[in-house]
Formats: C-alpha cells, structure tokens, sequence
C-alpha cells in the first residue's frame, strides 16, 4: 500500500487486518464490507475502542461497494471461485486486487492482479498455501442421496486419487473440476474415494487394488476424465509451482494457466 491509497477491504471478520490498514492509511481511506451484521457490529465496536473509524458496510461483499469507489486496492479476507467483476470495475486504472482463488477441493492460492483501464485483470498466484473460508454464496451444495455407485462405466485409472493429498495437484485437479467435493466411503471392501459434482449430476468413485486403481464414472460429464488429463498435462510442463500460475480475469470469464517449465 501507499500513502493515499483507498481500499475495499472484503471481510471485516475481527476487524485486525481493518484495523492494520487504518493505521497504514488512515480510517478515512479504508471501507470493509461484512455479510454477518452482527460481525461487523463486534469489528466496529473493536475498532472505535481503538480510535479507528472506517466506512463499515454491511453486505454482499462479491457485489463490491460502488458509492465509496474507485479503489487502488481490493483485498478480500475470504475465498472465493471466481473473482467477482464487479470489484475490477470498482478499481481504478493500475489499481491491484488481492484475492485468494480456490475451489470445492479446498486447495487454494492468493492472487495479486493488476487492472487496467478496460476493467480486465492480468497478474499470478503468489503461493505459500493462503486459505480463507470461502465467501458464503460460493460456499458447495449439500450432496444430499449419493447416486448408485455401483453403476457407471468402469476403468483402469491412469492417476489414483492419492495424488490429491499434494496441495498444488489438488488445485491443478480443481481448475478441471471446480464444482466437485470429494469424500471417501469405508465399507467391508475397503475404501471408496468419491468425487461428486452435484449441479452438473456428475461422480467419479475410485479405488485402490494394490498398486493400481480403478474408477467407475456417471453422469453427464467424466469428471476424473478431466482430472488425469489436467493433472497428466501439467506434469508433462514440468509440474511448475503455483506461484509460476498466470490469472486473466475479463468480464467473460476467469483463466488460471501454467507455463512449461
């Protein structure tokens, strides 16, 4: 940050970071926004016991707060999928927006983008294992019945779901399948690992035989089809480190990419 700089904090939480950030900047120069009215009620308290007094707003803090904008900075204190526009459109020109980008897979990494003048941002993940909870309307539907597991089409496994243990293959995994949870179902057979996209009505339940591992897959799409082939890829490109992974984010879509190495 620099002398001057306004900020759109996204998720008071305790009030600390807020509290940091007015000090840095003055109180005048900070906005924090909170879904929970009666966190932002505590913060504030916390805050003004301080002598701190920043713009506290109550509400959906992925729709950003337009009447105290443009922002030379927008961090946001919980996770989110996607990087929600409206805070590009809320930053001015050369102003940076840190975020922590994830998925249903919980793996996650912190993001440092640059916008320019058409709303569009280009930057990289940072690295080092960042995680917040996820912003509460992004956060994963109940599973609800699991489908019949014993159906679906049948195959030998090119990668097993071991590989998920690693934080950077999970969020490589994650990119291919960011609406999948995953769970795993002990019965008298051993250990059913699952991945289940609920939306699109799509599952993956591998396990393992020995050494080797086979998957059974249902629904409209493959989901650990999209998994190995992601993960097969990045490996062929010489597994680079997150911290090597490249953001766009324009008004149509968000692109996280991994150089070859």
């Amino acid at each position: 940050m620099e002398d001057g700089n306004r900020v759109l904090e996204i998720g008071t939480g305790t009030g600390y970071s807020t509290g940091l950030m007015c000090h840095r900047l003055g109180d005048e120069l900070v906005t924090s926004m909170e879904v929970d009215p009666e966190v932002s009620g505590r913060a504030g308290t916390a805050l003004g016991a301080c002598g701190y007094f920043p713009e506290l707003v109550v509400g959906d803090g992925l729709a950003g707060q337009k009447d105290s904008a443009p922002y030379d900075r927008v961090i946001a204190t919980c996770g989110v999928m996607e990087l929600p526009h409206t805070w590009l459109e809320q930053t001015k020109p050369g102003g940076i927006v840190l975020a922590t980008l994830c998925g249903w897979l919980y793996s996650s990494a912190l993001a440092r983008l640059t916008v320019d003048a058409d709303s569009v941002a280009r930057g990289r993940l940072l690295g080092g294992q960042v995680s917040f909870m996820l912003a509460r309307p992004q956060l994963p539907p109940a599973l609800g019945i699991l489908p019949d597991l014993e159906s679906g089409e049948e195959r030998a496994a090119r990668i097993g779901t071991d590989v998920l243990d690693d934080w950077t293959a999970r969020f490589v995994a994650q990119l291919a399948v960011p609406r999948t949870q995953r769970l795993s179902l002990s019965g008298s057979d051993g250990t059913e690992h699952v991945l289940i996209d609920v939306e699109a009505g799509a599952w993956a339940a591998l396990a393992q035989h020995g050494k080797e591992w086979t998957v059974r897959q249902g629904g409209p799409v493959r989901l650990w089809d999209a998994v190995e082939d992601h993960l097969l890829r990045w490996r062929a490109d010489g597994a680079p480190a997150l911290d090597r992974f490249e953001v766009l984010v324009t008004p149509e879509a968000q692109r996280i990419n991994w150089p070859k190495v």
